[in-house]
Protein backbone atom coordinates (compact mmCIF):
# COMPACT_ATOMS: atom_id res chain seq x y z
CA UNK A 1 0.00 0.00 0.00
CA UNK A 2 2.90 2.12 0.87
CA UNK A 3 4.21 1.54 -2.24
CA UNK A 4 2.13 2.30 -4.49
CA UNK A 5 1.49 5.91 -2.57
CA UNK A 6 5.18 6.51 -3.17
CA UNK A 7 4.68 5.66 -6.68
CA UNK A 8 2.15 7.74 -7.99
CA UNK A 9 3.86 10.93 -5.83
CA UNK A 10 6.79 10.12 -7.87
CA UNK A 11 4.80 9.84 -11.17
CA UNK A 12 2.70 12.89 -10.26
CA UNK A 13 5.87 14.56 -9.61
CA UNK A 14 7.00 14.01 -13.21
CA UNK A 15 4.22 15.25 -15.04
CA UNK A 16 4.42 18.42 -13.54
CA UNK A 17 5.77 21.39 -14.64
CA UNK A 18 8.84 23.21 -13.47
CA UNK A 19 7.83 26.66 -11.80
CA UNK A 20 9.99 28.42 -14.10
CA UNK A 21 8.85 26.65 -17.13
CA UNK A 22 5.58 27.49 -16.14
CA UNK A 23 6.62 30.80 -15.91
CA UNK A 24 8.19 31.38 -19.04
CA UNK A 25 5.35 29.45 -20.94
CA UNK A 26 3.25 32.40 -19.78
CA UNK A 27 5.48 35.51 -20.51
CA UNK A 28 5.72 33.82 -24.02
CA UNK A 29 2.14 33.41 -24.12
CA UNK A 30 1.34 37.25 -23.20
CA UNK A 31 4.35 38.46 -25.83
CA UNK A 32 3.02 36.40 -28.84
CA UNK A 33 -0.28 38.81 -27.72
CA UNK A 34 1.53 41.82 -27.58
CA UNK A 35 2.65 41.48 -31.01
CA UNK A 36 -0.02 39.97 -32.59
CA UNK A 37 -2.12 42.90 -31.42
CA UNK A 38 0.74 45.00 -32.17
CA UNK A 39 0.67 43.39 -35.88
CA UNK A 40 -2.96 43.33 -36.51
CA UNK A 41 -2.92 47.20 -35.32
CA UNK A 42 -0.21 47.70 -37.86
CA UNK A 43 -2.59 45.92 -40.57
CA UNK A 44 -5.70 48.05 -39.31
CA UNK A 45 -3.69 51.06 -39.41
CA UNK A 46 -1.96 50.82 -42.87
CA UNK A 47 -5.42 50.77 -44.58
CA UNK A 48 -6.44 54.06 -42.95
CA UNK A 49 -3.44 56.69 -43.51
CA UNK A 50 -1.39 57.44 -45.79
CA UNK A 51 1.12 54.60 -45.49
CA UNK A 52 5.10 54.23 -46.76
CA UNK A 53 6.23 51.37 -48.21
CA UNK A 54 9.76 50.11 -47.72
CA UNK A 55 11.84 47.40 -47.82
CA UNK A 56 13.68 45.51 -45.03
CA UNK A 57 17.35 45.63 -45.71
CA UNK A 58 19.96 42.33 -46.68
CA UNK A 59 20.75 42.43 -43.22
CA UNK A 60 17.79 41.03 -41.69
CA UNK A 61 18.14 38.15 -44.05
CA UNK A 62 21.72 37.67 -43.21
CA UNK A 63 20.27 37.47 -39.52
CA UNK A 64 17.77 35.22 -40.37
CA UNK A 65 19.79 32.61 -41.18
CA UNK A 66 22.33 33.39 -38.13
CA UNK A 67 19.03 32.92 -35.52
CA UNK A 68 18.43 29.94 -37.75
CA UNK A 69 21.95 27.88 -37.06
CA UNK A 70 21.75 29.54 -33.44
CA UNK A 71 18.63 27.69 -32.24
CA UNK A 72 20.07 24.67 -33.96
CA UNK A 73 23.57 24.97 -31.93
CA UNK A 74 21.52 25.85 -28.70
CA UNK A 75 19.60 22.52 -29.38
CA UNK A 76 22.76 20.14 -30.26
CA UNK A 77 24.14 22.16 -26.81
CA UNK A 78 20.64 21.18 -24.50
CA UNK A 79 21.25 17.44 -26.13
CA UNK A 80 25.42 17.40 -25.16
CA UNK A 81 24.44 18.83 -21.47
CA UNK A 82 21.84 16.42 -20.61
CA UNK A 83 24.08 13.95 -22.28
CA UNK A 84 26.89 14.94 -19.81
CA UNK A 85 29.42 15.78 -22.71
CA UNK A 86 30.40 19.15 -21.18
CA UNK A 87 33.08 19.54 -23.53
CA UNK A 88 30.59 19.12 -26.71
CA UNK A 89 28.57 21.20 -24.49
CA UNK A 90 30.94 24.01 -23.91
CA UNK A 91 31.76 24.18 -27.42
CA UNK A 92 27.94 24.57 -28.49
CA UNK A 93 26.79 26.97 -26.00
CA UNK A 94 30.38 29.22 -27.01
CA UNK A 95 28.84 29.02 -30.69
CA UNK A 96 25.17 30.07 -29.39
CA UNK A 97 26.44 32.82 -27.35
CA UNK A 98 28.71 34.00 -30.78
CA UNK A 99 26.13 33.58 -33.10
CA UNK A 100 23.78 35.18 -30.47
CA UNK A 101 25.43 38.21 -30.14
CA UNK A 102 25.68 38.63 -34.05
CA UNK A 103 22.53 38.08 -34.63
CA UNK A 104 21.88 41.50 -31.85
CA UNK A 105 24.18 43.19 -33.66
CA UNK A 106 22.83 42.99 -37.57
CA UNK A 107 19.48 43.26 -35.70
CA UNK A 108 20.97 46.31 -35.00
CA UNK A 109 22.39 47.09 -38.06
CA UNK A 110 19.38 46.46 -39.93
CA UNK A 111 17.40 49.07 -37.77
CA UNK A 112 19.41 51.57 -38.27
CA UNK A 113 19.27 50.98 -42.36
CA UNK A 114 15.73 51.23 -41.69
CA UNK A 115 15.80 54.47 -39.87
CA UNK A 116 18.16 55.62 -42.40
CA UNK A 117 15.23 55.40 -45.01
CA UNK A 118 11.99 56.04 -43.13
CA UNK A 119 13.06 57.68 -40.08
CA UNK A 120 11.40 55.89 -36.85
CA UNK A 121 9.96 57.47 -33.84
CA UNK A 122 10.10 60.93 -34.46
CA UNK A 123 7.29 63.64 -34.10
CA UNK A 124 6.79 63.60 -37.64
CA UNK A 125 6.99 60.44 -38.55
CA UNK A 126 4.65 58.50 -40.85
CA UNK A 127 2.80 55.52 -38.60
CA UNK A 128 4.16 52.91 -41.22
CA UNK A 129 7.84 53.78 -39.38
CA UNK A 130 6.60 54.47 -36.28
CA UNK A 131 5.15 50.79 -35.50
CA UNK A 132 7.90 49.20 -37.28
CA UNK A 133 9.77 51.63 -34.95
CA UNK A 134 8.11 50.12 -31.93
CA UNK A 135 7.62 46.54 -32.87
CA UNK A 136 11.44 46.41 -33.32
CA UNK A 137 12.45 48.43 -30.52
CA UNK A 138 10.13 45.64 -28.09
CA UNK A 139 11.65 42.81 -30.28
CA UNK A 140 15.21 44.46 -29.57
CA UNK A 141 14.41 43.83 -25.77
CA UNK A 142 13.30 40.76 -25.79
CA UNK A 143 16.27 39.50 -28.53
CA UNK A 144 18.57 41.38 -25.52
CA UNK A 145 16.87 39.40 -23.04
CA UNK A 146 17.35 35.79 -25.09
CA UNK A 147 21.62 37.17 -25.52
CA UNK A 148 21.97 37.52 -21.98
CA UNK A 149 20.27 34.30 -20.48
CA UNK A 150 22.64 32.99 -23.26
CA UNK A 151 25.40 34.48 -22.04
CA UNK A 152 24.86 33.52 -18.90
CA UNK A 153 24.65 30.07 -18.93
CA UNK A 154 28.02 30.28 -21.13
CA UNK A 155 30.33 31.95 -18.69
CA UNK A 156 28.15 29.13 -16.00
CA UNK A 157 29.91 26.32 -18.49
CA UNK A 158 32.69 27.67 -18.27
CA UNK A 159 33.13 28.46 -14.43
CA UNK A 160 35.64 26.00 -12.20
CA UNK A 161 33.06 27.03 -9.21
CA UNK A 162 29.76 26.48 -10.24
CA UNK A 163 29.78 22.86 -11.65
CA UNK A 164 25.56 22.93 -13.06
CA UNK A 165 24.26 19.42 -13.11
CA UNK A 166 20.01 20.58 -13.33
CA UNK A 167 19.27 20.86 -16.91
CA UNK A 168 16.63 22.96 -16.32
CA UNK A 169 18.01 26.68 -16.70
CA UNK A 170 19.60 25.31 -19.83
CA UNK A 171 15.92 24.09 -20.97
CA UNK A 172 14.77 26.92 -19.91
CA UNK A 173 17.27 29.61 -22.08
CA UNK A 174 16.88 26.73 -25.27
CA UNK A 175 13.01 27.29 -25.40
CA UNK A 176 13.08 31.17 -25.25
CA UNK A 177 15.81 31.31 -27.56
CA UNK A 178 13.70 29.21 -29.50
CA UNK A 179 10.52 31.35 -29.30
CA UNK A 180 12.81 34.57 -30.20
CA UNK A 181 13.95 33.02 -33.27
CA UNK A 182 10.47 31.87 -34.01
CA UNK A 183 9.21 35.46 -33.19
CA UNK A 184 11.78 36.65 -35.62
CA UNK A 185 10.57 34.90 -38.27
CA UNK A 186 7.06 35.63 -37.98
CA UNK A 187 8.22 39.61 -37.74
CA UNK A 188 10.45 39.28 -40.72
CA UNK A 189 7.61 37.37 -43.07
CA UNK A 190 5.30 39.99 -42.13
CA UNK A 191 7.22 42.97 -42.60
CA UNK A 192 8.36 41.27 -45.90
CA UNK A 193 5.60 39.65 -47.81
CA UNK A 194 2.15 41.19 -45.33
CA UNK A 195 3.15 44.77 -44.18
Amino acid sequence: MYMSAVSTDTDTQKKRIHPHKFTLWVAMGSIIMMFAGLTSAYVVKRAQSKWIEFDLPVTFWIATVVILISSGTIHLALKAFKAREMARYRLLITITAVLGLLFAGLQLVGFLQVNHEVPMLYENSNPSSSFLGIIGGLHALHVLGGVVAILVIFFRAYSVKNKQYASTPVEIVATYWHFVDILWIYLFVFFNWIG
